[in-house]
């Protein structure tokens, strides 16, 4: 991962900023039982094979007028939720390539319809710019107002052959070029004062919330990182205040803990307008307008004017790279602690600062193959973007492992990334967390397979593609968090969303 620190060109392999798909706010972890098997593998829409005849046309229904849009988002969220949902009409039609409504929908959100794309052969063809559209399909079948970003069209929404897609993704790769030497320090800091936080209130018999933390930890980094500020202080940006920001533009395709059913299911069909959170994107707007300077200053050599790239950049970091961390962070400690390797990790981070020189740096990371292989099985377990959703250029053919369909031009597609990242024969046990999976040259292999970052994780983000122009970024910050806490401790206990105990490592070890 020390590579990522390296000058690079604008083909720049990284992630979370600049990311791609609906990052969907819940604190639930979804079933992991799945009884469908998946199967292997391509990455390209491509032409009919002489091996796979169109058969039939899609399965599937969308029902109704109205009626099937709601009978259908009340099967995914309610009755059945996501991975049932999805399960039983793959069971029921006996394909992983289906037609039906996903949230949310009429009178406000009027065309519900997709194709969903459930397994390994299928999937990428939400990743082949040749043949779909990615304009405006960021959060799914709607858009928010372009009032919630400054009344801009942010590179989310943008597709890969628009002009300014180009320049604000090179922006993108340049910034994080140009902070590469502050991501190490800038984890220490923020990691550091939370576990003092930690420890401190376990001496008072209290038990520190996982959550809430790493969103802390969060804000600290990477406003520390990117822009050499602390937004934790008094007058800083709080977690909050990008909480509420972001609600309303995810409401509509979300279950929202705090929110009763009845107002939920209302945002799911009306959306929020921006006023409701006005007063906070201007508290945004002056934060990053008054600590950003030097990275605006980058994007103007990029020919971005230089207010669009202010607000690209709250996006990039409040949105895109914030919102993901604090689903995939806890999630990691989470599947650290249920798979029981914690003690290992910490003799693995331990040798491996050690033997080069005592300091925790972006190389001493690379000598962590458990550690790496930790972080990508919980970016194929459970991916903190689980759809991607794509429109189809001109009339197509999408394949999966048994069948052939033809897509006309127009159509959405709707990627369910967990079901094709447990595919059932492209991964041995699919559906149990293996923190050894990607280890040495078999697991390296398997690489191709996790499609996080709207891309296979061999391949590298461009300004001709739609893929997380923050990949590398993303991963080499999970590394460092789990780094830093193995550095500290070498085992703990949680208690659900709380952490029980920490055992400080030994400094002879």
């Amino acid at each position: 991962m020390a590579s990522f620190l390296n000058d690079r060109s604008t083909t720049l392999s990284s992630s979370g900023v600049g990311a791609r798909g609906c990052w969907i706010a819940s604190k639930s972890r979804p079933a992991t039982n799945f009884r469908y098997q998946l199967h292997s593998s391509a990455w390209k829409a491509t032409a009919l094979s002489p091996t796979k005849r169109i058969q039939r046309e899609i399965p599937g229904s969308y029902g109704l007028p109205l009626l099937g849009s709601i009978s259908d988002r009340f099967n995914y969220f309610y009755f059945q939720g996501a991975e049932e949902f999805f399960r039983s009409r793959a069971e029921k039609y006996q394909s992983t390539v289906f037609r039906v409504n996903m949230p949310p929908g009429p009178p406000f959100f009027p065309d519900p319809r997709v194709i969903v794309l459930l397994d390994q052969q299928s999937f990428p063809a939400l990743f082949d710019v040749s043949k779909v559209s990615k304009r405006d399909v960021f959060t799914g079948t709607y858009k928010p107002s372009a009032d919630f970003n400054g009344g801009y069209r942010i590179l989310s929404y943008l597709d890969a052959d628009e002009p300014r897609h180009a320049q604000i993704k090179a922006f993108c790769f340049d910034m994080l070029k140009s902070r590469a030497k502050s991501i190490v320090p800038g984890m220490d800091f923020a990691a550091c004062r939370c576990f003092d936080r930690w420890e401190k209130e376990l001496r008072a018999k209290q038990a520190p919330e996982l959550i809430s933390s790493i969103e802390e930890i969060c804000l600290a980094f990477l406003t520390r990182a990117l822009m050499d500020h602390d937004a934790t202080g008094a007058s800083g940006l709080s977690t909050e205040t990008i909480k509420k920001w972001l609600a309303p533009q995810i409401a509509p395709v979300a279950l929202l803990d705090a929110i009763p059913p009845p107002i939920m299911e209302l945002l799911h069909v009306v959306p929020l307008p921006f006023a409701v959170v006005k007063k906070d994107y201007e508290a945004i707007v002056s934060y990053f307008s008054a600590h950003s300077t030097a990275l605006l200053d980058l994007a103007a050599t990029h020919g971005v004017p230089r207010d669009e790239a202010l607000h690209n950049l709250i996006f990039m970091v409040c949105f895109n790279t914030f919102g993901g961390l604090i689903r995939l962070l806890p999630e990691v400690v989470q599947r650290v602690h249920e798979s029981g390797v914690a003690k290992e990790l910490s003799n693995e981070v331990a040798a491996a600062v050690r033997d080069a020189g005592g300091r925790l740096t972006a190389r001493s990371i690379d000598g962590m193959p458990l550690l790496h292989s930790v972080v990508y099985e919980c970016l194929r377990f459970q991916p903190p973007v689980p759809f991607q959703y794509a429109r189809a250029r001109q009339d197509m053919v999408i394949e999966s492992h048994k069948e052939a369909f033809r897509v006309k031009k127009g159509e959405m597609l709707c990627g369910f990334q967990p079901f094709a990242t447990r595919d059932g024969v492209v991964f041995d046990r699919p559906n149990e967390f293996l923190p050894r999976r990607f280890m040495g040259d078999d697991g390296a292999k398997l690489l191709k397979y996790v499609l996080w970052s709207n891309g296979p994780q061999t391949e590298n983000p461009s300004v001709d593609n739609k893929q997380c122009a923050g990949k590398d970024f993303i991963i080499l910050v999970t590394r460092l968090f789990l780094a830093e806490f193995f550095l500290r401790y070498e085992s703990f206990q949680l208690d659900g969303q709380s952490i029980k105990s920490l055992s400080r490592r030994s400094p002879s070890t």
